[in-house]
């Protein structure tokens, strides 16, 4: 049997955690990954899978097997691109991480086009607010905001800025008015992004100054979508990416306060990357989608 065969099902059902997605991926019956899975468990002579009704997780022989079975495909790929040249049509599956808000406002719109142009490939697309870690989930592209990642197996393709904006509600600064100077944000109800952190704050800074002020309010929440219906319902001051409130900021549903400074919750100078193994830099593939992601953040 195929040993590659072997290794794909057995990697796509362990990234999936179950058989029925994977089977979607490669187009093949269910019954025929679990063969090639068995085929594979049966040839090592241990269980890779822990499998139940509900679930598929990894055995501890699973874990160690499934990162060398990554690095495998992985640079069958690397050989595949480099042999191409990268003039090849793009096709296979491309795995993709983003973060759920910027995905659904910007990737979502952007499928038909993608499958129109590139009716070959498939994409396989992980959405969370969370840093993937891109090997043990076979990543093939990670979209990050945030600074550059500087590691030299890495690259990391600027995309766009990325701007934050302070802003509320007309009716939350009818009542409680707008503050003029950083320090008077702590008099108000700052609409958090939950990072996970004991304790909060926000960056500004002019052509003077950077400050960074500590900030409280009555909600943190892991989605900036949910910060914004927030801030749209008058609930407080939220620090919100330009990509996602610049329709409310030009309909005037939220206006801009402190907008002369730059704000920021960690690093000021940040953008919206496309992060990638430095040896897929001649993925026809990759380079088909970060071009039109490019595109339409642009």
């Amino acid at each position: 049997m195929d040993r590659f065969a072997e290794l794909k099902a057995f990697s796509l059902v362990a990234s999936n955690g179950g058989f029925s997605a994977a089977a979607r991926q490669l187009g093949m019956a269910t019954s025929s990954v679990t063969r090639l899975v068995d085929a594979l468990e049966l040839r090592l002579g241990t269980p890779l899978l822990n499998r139940s009704t509900r679930s598929v997780t990894l055995t501890d022989s699973g874990r160690g097997y499934l990162e060398h079975a990554t690095q495998i495909l992985a640079s069958l790929d690397e050989a595949d691109d480099a042999a191409s040249g990268g003039n090849t049509e793009p096709g296979g599956v491309l795995r993709i991480s983003a973060p759920v808000t910027l995905a659904i406002r910007y990737i979502a719109p952007l499928l038909p086009e993608l499958a129109r142009r590139y009716p070959k490939l498939s994409l396989d697309l992980r959405l969370s607010d969370a840093l993937s870690n891109m090997v043990d989930e076979a990543i093939d592209v990670a979209i990050r905001i945030g600074s550059p990642e500087q590691q030299p197996n890495l690259i990391a393709r600027k995309l766009a800025d990325h701007r934050r904006h302070i802003c509320a509600s007309p009716a939350y600064l009818a009542r409680h008015g707008a503050p003029q100077t950083p320090e008077q944000l702590v008099g108000h109800n700052c609409l958090l992004f939950s990072y996970g952190a004991a304790r909060h704050s926000w960056r500004l800074r002019d052509a003077e100054q950077a400050r960074e002020i500590e900030v409280r309010g009555t909600l943190q929440v892991n989605n900036s979508e949910m910060l914004r219906q927030a801030a749209l319902g008058g609930l407080g001051l939220a620090l919100l990416p330009g990509w996602l409130v610049q329709q409310d900021l030009e309909a005037g549903t939220l206006l801009p306060v402190l907008d002369r400074y730059q704000a920021n919750p960690g690093e000021m100078d940040v953008g919206i990357y496309a992060v990638y193994a430095a040896s897929r830099r001649g993925s026809a593939k990759i380079k088909a989608f970060t071009d039109l992601l490019a595109e339409a953040l642009g």
